[in-house]
């Protein structure tokens, strides 16, 4: 697949916008829906509101341009990369999206019905492809929250670098007054376990809170990534 420069990824959000769907996610009623799902669950909803539509440009930057890729959104959460990956791909390739949160999934799937919506956990993704006939995947979107990172059996960085595809990227947004905590800089550890490649984009600061996003490339091979991570 044909993918843009790692520096354009770094330094320029992409033209792309969400779909017309998704055009309303900054009103009330998304809003609500966001800070409801955050009061039940803080640990797994990754924000109090939905991501601006300049790092939602910023997430979807590395998407492939060309061919019929496989794109996986983790945590997609009310949908607002889900529009702008499906404006992105145009009918092209296969688009799924896996949301642990019963209630945000049935809402994600009467409004984007040609995205596979998937109610499991993103480490069950290599079952989860498995099932479908998927080997790898080009391209990787996560809103997760952090934590997620490690509350599983296994740390999730090295699941997704063994679904991505050699050439395929994966962004994962963060926050900069973040970046400096331990469970932040054990993230960054990880991706970096799993990756040849992670770079870190300039803050986007038209977004509440101000964001970044983790660009990962090159998943490192399984002996490599087992070396670099160290006793579990």
């Amino acid at each position: 697949m044909t993918t843009p420069p790692v520096s354009a990824l770094a330094h320029h959000p992409s033209t792309a916008r969400p779909s017309a769907p998704d055009q309303a996610t900054g009103c009330g009623g998304e809003r609500a829906r966001f800070v409801r799902e955050f009061l039940r669950d803080p640990v797994r909803t990754a924000s109090l509101v939905p991501s601006s539509a300049a790092l939602t440009a910023r997430m979807v930057a590395g998407l492939p341009e060309h061919g019929d890729p496989v794109v996986v959104e983790l945590g997609p959460g009310t949908g607002v990369f889900t529009g702008a990956i499906s404006g992105r791909l145009a009918g092209r390739g296969r688009q799924l999206a896996v949301e642990v949160n019963e209630r945000l999934a049935d809402g994600l799937r009467p409004r984007h019905p040609d995205v596979e919506v998937l109610t499991a956990g993103a480490a069950e993704l290599p079952t989860l492809l498995a099932e479908r006939g998927i080997g790898r995947v080009d391209a990787i979107v996560s809103g997760l929250p952090w934590t997620v990172y490690f509350d599983g059996p296994r740390p999730l960085a090295p699941i997704l670098a063994e679904v991505l595809a050699p050439d395929g990227v994966l962004t994962q947004f963060s926050y900069p007054w973040t970046a400096w905590t331990p469970p932040a800089r054990r993230q960054r550890a990880q991706l970096r376990a799993a990756f040849e490649e992670v770079l870190v984009t300039r803050t986007v600061w038209r977004n509440l809170p101000p964001a970044l996003v983790y660009v990962a490339r090159r998943p490192r091979p399984t002996t490599a990534r087992q070396r670099l991570a160290g006793p579990s």
